[in-house]
């Protein structure tokens, strides 16, 4: 048999149906003896799986195998470099396999052993047509060269194939490598090449080569809108209600957002200063204000500073922070308004402290600087000389930055050699509005925790003296009094969570953690007045009354604190059943409470603490002489016979006094007024309008949000209250309510961005509710499918994605602030729900109506040993007792059910967009994923899907980093 070339001859030889052993003598003839290439490992793969007819002799093969056992590297042999190229063309276009999975990957490997010879041999080409273009005679090396680009370009235009050689990447590392070195060493020759378009056409083969590693990062980004709702309400959120939050969690809750929506660096970063701005202008006077100004001027740098690692480039970075200021620059009336309210310019403020972070070369920020100054001088004039001499928030706040650092220092050394001057240094905190600056300060910074921590120490310290004298034992009530003023004004303003340490086994629980926990009244938490802390040794209790009683001021020396404020509240009980017997007359009263309070303020923090906590329990008609208690110890007391700094101390008290009784106020219907420091010390209470149902406030209040398509900081607040009235699942349940009411689609979108942002209040519970007991409920009641429909359903489907990663991505970390704040109501008990044996079905699976086609998909042993349910997860050994892993584990298999179920509906289009949705927002399905624990066989379904059926879905939602995660792809790959 004439073989003209090798092409024909495979050809022939399978019309033939392998009949003789000729076309294995030629092919002895045609190739050096052990020679072989990997082109011919890829065929016979092909052949194997009957593509282009049925199975060849098997002692031919076996033939075959052993002739393809090296490396044909003598590409001088024109003839033999043609045909292999030829039989690139049969196939290169059009790979497919039907077989086992192993088989599937067997193909992966040939397609990269394939393509690592295809570039050897361009190289090898494109080297003798540099040597014969010295030579004078190129013809036959552009020829070869030209041919080899040409099946170069075959391949690789094909996604199909990278995504094959995507996988084959994971499979061989090393062969990997070797690409890489044979891509640089061609790189190099044809550099010195001066035919364009060959060059071109290489250029362009290896930017593909080089793409298939990072296929699956490439989503084009949102060019053609400017606002971003759910970016500007985290940010307003976190302002509001989250100083002390971590930097980290912030900008991995940010980077989340930006990966999900597309969004642009420049504009993510101009809305978050938009967020800032519009933060600055609304927050309430006082130290709400100062707060944002923290927020604003000394996290959000440190915030960017940290968004900055995740970019591409440092340049890259400062390049898009400097667009985001040029396009914040033309927002005049946002820039001018802020500077208005905080009395400055405030672009100036933040263009020097983005400088200072490296986020702006000195030069964007000279430049940006002199385009504001320009324009401000076209700005409305502010009102002659009433704020001239007022120094700007922002300046104080920038200055107290460096000071909080200085007093962790003061606070450090040792109190007993100089307790006078540490005294000074908190007495000139109190003055003003200085302790709420440096509080905001180092809230904003970081150190809120550490300072706490410090003033803890100290309290501790002070709390007892042994043989003083008059002056240290006064010195000592000042520090105690002080120090446990700023730390009740610090879990008041900031959280509780602030002050607790970490638990130690074994160690002694500080007295003011003690007490916080245990006496101290918040929001939601319901004190009992008869609990142990309140009762303390009968004997002290009677010592403190006959003290307070008879004595005409409050003995400082050798008192122990702690005891006289464990004691006060018994002692008040007893005071109090004295007044209401008649034993005592309104002016002891009147004497005893200015006991209290007349030396250490502390005692009538603990006394009102305990007298709220005892009102709650009391009739109507009881409650007279306790609220009146509580009014005489709030009034100022005007003696001269106080303590040093008592004015700036009683201003601290009444603040926290009047945040402790705000509850039991509301609740029994009573006005006490507290002494006005000129500023609203709860600008946010009481927001709910009286006499209304809840359900319809919700209602009403995210009508109001989606028509003004951003949450303002009220709004995020009533959501917030409502929240924690309704309960988690009443609360989401509701306003998906809403949503699915929506059937405008621009709409149903700015209502999912505005959704993701208000159940950031509590995105963990929110995701488990939703996730786990309305979608469910949806997708299994046939007379609710309809809901499903489009846009409503699409929507849904983002909104439950974009809660699902972000939950997933931050449940390992700690909850935030307001998290911990809130009274978790017990949604169900998921361990029940979700039982972990697959023997014992759970109730969302028992809902399902069984799928008898539930098919072994795979078809290899491993593959049919393989469970219905088996998932990356599983292999990973995910904690699977953690609830959001339960819920996320269900609802995956409650969407593979589906799938494979015959009934088609909005439900089915609907795991549809909520797939596609996962696949746009991940980078890829590997683990920490959501993906994870879809199960294996969902692939297959899948792909049955038009519009999931391409290749690079099939990555994004298989696990690469296991073995049977890439079997598993390849599989579905190759039989597309």
């Amino acid at each position: 048999m004439k073989v003209v070339n090798l092409k024909q001859a495979i050809l022939q030889a399978w019309k033939e149906r392998w009949s003789d052993y000729q076309w294995a003598i030629n092919m002895k003839k045609l190739f050096p003896k052990g020679a072989t290439w990997d082109i011919l490992n890829l065929a016979e793969a092909l052949l194997e799986q009957a593509m282009i007819g049925p199975s060849p002799n098997p002692l031919i093969l076996s033939y075959l195998k052993y002739a393809i056992s090296s490396q044909f590297d003598d590409f001088s042999r024109d003839l033999c470099v043609q045909a292999l190229l030829d039989i690139m063309d049969m196939f290169c276009d059009r790979l497919s396999c039907h077989g086992k999975a192993e088989e599937c990957i067997g193909l992966c490997r040939a397609l990269l052993s394939a393509l690592h010879w295809l570039l050897r041999c361009t190289a090898a080409s494109a080297e003798r047509l540099r040597e014969g273009l010295e030579a004078g005679t190129p013809a036959a090396g552009e020829k070869q060269l030209a041919m080899c680009l040409q099946r170069l370009e075959k391949t690789l235009s094909s996604t199909k194939n990278r995504a094959l050689l995507h996988i084959a990447k994971l499979e061989e590392a090393s062969s990997w490598t070797a690409i890489e070195h044979s891509l640089l060493k061609l790189g190099e020759i044809l550099a010195n090449l001066s035919n364009p378009q060959l060059r071109s056409q290489a250029e362009q083969c290896g930017t593909l080569i080089r793409s298939i590693p990072t296929m699956l990062s490439v989503h084009a980004e949102q060019m053609h809108k400017t606002g971003f709702p759910t970016v500007h309400a985290v940010i307003l959120l976190e302002g509001t209600m989250n100083l002390t939050g971590e930097t980290q969690s912030l900008v991995e809750q940010l980077m989340m957002v930006k990966r999900m929506q597309h969004i642009p660096t420049p504009l993510f970063v101009l809305e978050i200063w938009k967020a800032c701005f519009v933060g600055l202008i609304e927050s309430p006077e006082g130290t709400e204000e100062l707060k944002w100004t923290a927020f604003t001027f000394l996290k959000i740098p440190q915030v960017l500073v940290k968004l900055k690692k995740y970019s591409h480039g440092d340049k890259d970075f400062t390049e898009d922070v400097n667009c985001a200021f040029e396009f914040l620059l033309k927002l005049t009336p946002l820039l001018d308004k802020a500077d208005q309210r905080c009395n400055c310019d405030c672009t100036n403020f933040l263009l020097q402290e983005c400088g200072k972070q490296g986020l702006l070369s000195e030069a964007s920020v000279n430049n940006l600087m002199a385009k504001r100054k320009a324009d401000r001088e076209h700005a409305p004039q502010q009102k002659s000389g009433e704020n001239a001499n007022i120094q700007p928030n922002i300046q104080l706040i920038l200055r107290a930055e460096p000071t909080v650092t200085n007093i962790l220092k003061t606070m450090d050394a040792d109190h007993s050699k100089s307790p006078e001057g540490l005294l000074g240094v908190l007495g000139h905190m109190l003055s003003g509005k200085s302790l709420d600056l440096l509080l905001a300060a180092a809230a904003a910074t970081g150190k809120l925790k550490s300072f706490a921590r410090k003033f803890i120490n100290l309290n501790e310290f002070t709390t007892y003296g042994s043989e003083e004298s008059t002056k240290p034992a006064s010195v000592r009530a000042l520090l105690f009094d002080i120090s446990f003023l700023m730390l009740c004004h610090v879990a008041q303003t900031y959280g509780s969570e602030v002050i607790l340490s970490e638990s130690r086994t074994g160690a002694e629980v500080p007295f003011f953690e003690t007490w916080m926990q245990t006496c101290m009244p918040e929001e939601g938490k319901i004190l009992n007045p008869d609990h142990p802390c309140f009762r303390p040794d009968s004997t002290k209790v009677e010592s403190l009354v006959a003290l307070l009683n008879n004595s005409s001021e409050m003995k400082l020396v050798q008192m122990k604190w702690h005891e006289a404020c464990l004691s006060i509240s018994a002692a008040i009980l007893e005071i109090l059943n004295a007044w209401e017997n008649g034993v005592l007359a309104f002016e002891s009263i009147q004497k005893i409470t200015d006991n209290i309070k007349g030396k250490v303020c502390s005692l009538a923090v603990c006394a009102v603490a305990w007298l709220v906590a005892h009102v709650r329990m009391l009739g109507l008609d009881e409650r007279e002489k306790s609220l009146q208690m509580i009014r005489q110890l709030a009034g100022p007391l005007f003696s001269e016979n106080t303590l040093q700094f008592y004015n700036e101390r009683v201003v601290i008290m009444n603040s926290i006094l009047e945040r402790m009784c705000a509850d039991v106020l509301q609740q029994t219907a009573t006005q006490i007024k507290f002494p006005s420091t000129g500023v609203d010390t709860m600008p946010y209470w009481n927001l709910l309008p009286p006499k209304r149902p809840i359900k319809e406030v919700l209602t009403d209040i995210f009508a109001k949000v989606l028509e003004k398509g951003w949450v303002d900081s009220r709004s995020i607040h009533i959501f917030d209250t409502l929240l924690h009235m309704g309960g988690v699942y009443w609360f989401c349940n509701n306003l998906i309510k809403e949503l699915l009411k929506e059937t405008r689609k621009e709409h149903t979108l700015r209502a999912v961005e505005l959704l993701y942002s208000i159940f950031c209040l509590d995105m963990q519970q929110v995701t488990l509710v939703l996730l786990g007991h309305i979608l469910p409920g949806l997708l299994t009641d046939s007379s609710k499918w309809h809901s499903l429909m489009d846009p409503p359903g699409t929507a849904l489907a983002k909104l439950a994605v974009w809660c699902a990663l972000s939950s997933y991505s931050s449940h390992k970390g700690q909850a935030s602030t307001r998290q911990k704040k809130r009274h978790r109501e017990d949604i169900e008990d998921y361990i029940s729900l979700f039982p972990l044996d697959d023997v014992q079905p759970s109730k969302l699976m028992r809902l399902l109506s069984s799928n008898e086609d539930d098919a072994n998909i795979l078809s290899s042993p491993t593959d049919r040993s393989m469970s219905s349910s088996l998932s990356a997860s599983q292999l990973h050994t995910v904690n699977m007792r953690d609830p959001l892993n339960r819920v996320l584990a269900n609802l995956f298999l409650l969407i593979s059910s589906i799938l494979g179920s015959r009934t088609a509906g909005p439900h089915t289009q609907f795991v549809q967009w909520f797939m596609e949705e996962c696949v746009d927002c991940l980078e890829q399905g590997g683990r920490g994923s959501v993906l994870q624990f879809m199960p294996f066989t969902t692939v297959s379904e899948l792909v049955k899907v038009s519009a999931m059926s391409s290749p690079k879905v099939v990555l994004a939602i298989t696990d690469l980093s296991l073995p049977l995660g890439r079997q598993v792809a390849a599989k579905a790959i190759a039989a597309l």
